[in-house]
């Protein structure tokens, strides 16, 4: 709690540059962009950073092919690029995977039109991943004997990328990032409204953990707090010339059903592509696409039902899945920016996740619309410019402020991790070496990492039963993360609570220590507040869906 502390106190200590609003992936980028280049800047989340949206994608970094029905090409183009620069620069994190897609009969296209839009989709993207390949219903059942062939026509493979740990994760390392630059970040801190006085923003903020309130100076006011931007946008009277309608998504995480390295993809009985995920010893399965009115949503019994109905149709399973599989939910809405004159009453399932940005130079405030992970690097240069139009000083415009450290830095933390045997420590039910996660998660740090454990060799100890998160991980997370309450580390600085049932953690000694490294004096009260919140979340799901088992539900909370 120190770095949060510390931070809370710097917020009224000077005039910032620039004052972020909302800590998801569009404010985490805008914080980390404009750190990274020189620029003063402070960024306050009134939840936990990655905390909405931005925790609930499918993990997925993808080109858009489902744009190439509506001939988008140039949103296709932009997103390949995009995509084609994260594998780039996020080699550990972001990683080409293969795309399996079937098609059944009675589809409104046959699979070898889709397997030629494939092969352009893959042209339009550079060549930059393997090649497509057609698959017959044989081959289909050859490469995953899982699907259920019966009703199938054919198919195709392409590949697209993933996070290989999760999205909220990636979002924070931007914010860790923004930290290491020298930004001021704080979670749990809300903003109040804002005005101009003297040619500067002055924006109310209140500590939601103790209710302390202060103001905030700042040049430019950037408003990206995700669904909620409209709604803070009325707190400071801005008129914009886009707005937001809201896409729910659910996906369900069960055990694993293939031990195969790629997305199984179909086509849902709604038309929308649907997506059977890895996630380690589990699989994410969905999504959902339903229009809401506002961004406060929760699973019901129908988006259950709809999940399983889809996957049980279309997999071949010992048992069909059903409520009791169910290990977690993760649900929230996809914020998608339309003309604020109109424009969200068009095909509600071919809007696309682009984002906008808009301007009012008159008071130097940016508003930030829509966005997904994939295209997030594009919006932190976006906003570096814009900053710089405002009358900002930007004193390092070339400077590289995203992307894993250099080569030689990761040569060195091999080489130091070699030396010490790192590899020998790694728990016999690891997916990986120890060397290869400390790295892809820690970066430059993980040589901190190494540093504890040759002095403890404790400290390379799995501490959570049934995860492989180590002593000295909990130890980084409580020095260097901003973990204030138990969710923040089970669910984004990790996806512990993804895929571990909520009764295992509850009877974990090892959660139990994890809270004393993390919380120290308050740990049986976070543990305590952790299980009681999420019970209630779990009574009102379970009473929504009508379901006989209870799950750990993931929901949208502000």
């Amino acid at each position: 709690m120190q770095l949060r502390s510390s931070n809370i106190d710097k917020l009224d200590d000077e005039v910032f540059d620039a004052l972020v609003i909302g800590g998801g992936v569009n404010g985490a980028v805008a914080a980390a962009a404009l750190a990274g280049t020189g620029v003063r800047v402070a960024l306050v989340e009134r939840g936990d950073f990655a905390g909405s949206t931005s925790m609930h994608s499918s993990n997925l970094v993808w080109g858009g092919i489902k744009y190439m029905e509506s001939r988008d090409f140039a949103l296709v183009r932009k997103l390949c690029k995009s995509r084609n620069h994260l594998i780039k620069s996020y080699p550990s994190t972001v990683q080409e995977i293969r795309f399996l897609t079937t098609i059944s009969r009675g589809f409104r296209y046959h699979p070898r039109y889709l397997w030629a839009g494939s092969w352009l989709y893959w042209l339009i993207g550079n060549g930059f991943t393997r090649i497509p390949r057609f698959l017959t219903p044989a081959s289909i059942k050859q490469s995953e004997a899982i699907i259920d062939i019966d009703d199938a026509v054919g198919g195709f493979e392409y590949s697209d990328a993933y996070l290989h740990d999760n999205d909220a994760r990636f979002v924070f390392n931007f914010v860790r990032g923004a930290l290491n630059y020298g930004a001021v970040a704080v979670n749990y801190v809300e903003s109040l409204g804002a005005r101009r006085e003297n040619g500067l923003w002055v924006t109310r903020v209140r500590d939601v953990i103790d209710g302390r309130e202060l103001e905030v100076r700042s040049r430019v006011l950037i408003n990206a707090a995700g669904p909620w931007v409209d709604t803070h946008n009325a707190l400071t009277g801005q008129q914009t010339d886009h707005r937001h309608v809201y896409s729910k998504g659910v996906h369900l995480i069960v055990p694993r059903l293939t031990d195969s390295r790629r997305v199984l993809a179909f086509f849902a009985d709604d038309g929308r592509l649907f997506f059977v995920i890895p996630m380690g010893q589990r699989t994410c399965i969905g999504t959902t696409d339903t229009r809401v009115e506002n961004p406060e949503v929760g699973v019901t019994r129908d988006d259950v039902r709809f999940v399983l109905d889809n996957i049980n149709k279309r997999l071949n399973l010992a048992k069909p899945l059903d409520s009791g599989d169910i290990i977690a939910t993760r649900c929230g809405v996809r914020p998608l920016a339309v003309r604020a004159s109109g424009g969200g009453d068009r095909d509600f399932l071919q809007l696309s996740r682009k984002h906008a940005i808009d301007v009012s130079a008159g008071d130097a405030h940016l508003s930030i619309f829509g966005g997904k992970l994939t295209d997030c690097l594009n919006v932190g240069a976006e906003v570096i410019d814009l900053v710089r139009r405002l009358g900002v000083a930007v004193p390092h415009p070339r400077h590289r402020w995203y992307g894993e450290a250099p080569d030689e830095v990761r040569r060195e933390f091999l080489h130091q991790a070699g030396l010490m045997q790192l590899d020998a420590m790694t728990s016999p039910q690891a997916s990986e070496p120890l060397s290869t996660r400390l790295w892809r998660r820690y970066g430059t740090h993980a040589l901190d990492m190494l540093e504890e454990i040759r002095e403890d060799p404790r400290q390379a100890e799995v501490l959570i039963e049934g995860t492989e998160y180590l002593r000295c991980e909990l130890r980084q997370a409580q020095r260097r993360e901003m973990v204030t309450r138990l969710e923040d580390f089970l669910r984004r600085r990790s996806k512990i609570a993804l895929v571990v049932p909520e009764e295992t953690m509850r009877r974990s000694p090892g959660l139990k220590e994890a809270c004393g490294i993390l919380f120290g004096d308050r740990a049986e009260e976070r543990f305590a507040e952790y299980f009681r919140d999420s019970r209630v979340e779990q009574d009102a799901t379970t009473q929504e869906r009508g379901a006989d088992t209870p799950v750990h539900s993931e929901s949208l909370k502000w």
